[in-house]
């Protein structure tokens, strides 16, 4: 079992910006992908990043793209999302989430391609 615990959301001014972070813990595997998704009140849950574990390789939403940067720190089991220029829109509850699905069909960015989900954090940009 994987144990992922969000933090580091908030309430930030648009343009502002914030960074999020993922700790996981658990069963272990040296090859998997952590992503990060947020939900809208009243809006499905979203792709936002994803970043394989080993061997690196990043990828984003079109919507975060140049703004939101997601990194790791293998040493640590901790995943961040590091997030600038904020924009009002981009206010939702952000998770972050473990796949154990190989490489070779990398990128990653669907809801149901992910096993293990964080509880949340808030994100709340103010105009």
């Amino acid at each position: 079992q994987v144990h992922l615990v969000e933090s580091g959301g908030g309430l930030v001014q648009a343009g502002g910006s914030l960074r999020l972070s993922c700790a996981a813990s658990g069963r272990t595997f040296s090859s998997y992908t952590m992503g990060w998704f947020r939900q809208a009140p009243g809006k499905e849950r979203e792709f936002v990043a994803a970043i394989r574990w080993s061997g690196g390789g990043t990828y984003y939403a079109d919507s975060v793209k140049g703004r939101f940067t997601i990194s790791s720190d293998n040493a640590k089991n901790t995943v961040y999302l590091q997030m600038n220029s904020l924009k009002p829109e981009d206010t939702a509850v952000y998770y972050c989430a473990q796949n154990r699905l190989p490489y070779s069909s990398w990128p990653y960015s669907y809801v149901a391609q992910y096993d293990y989900w964080g509880q949340g954090t808030q994100v709340t940009v103010s105009s």
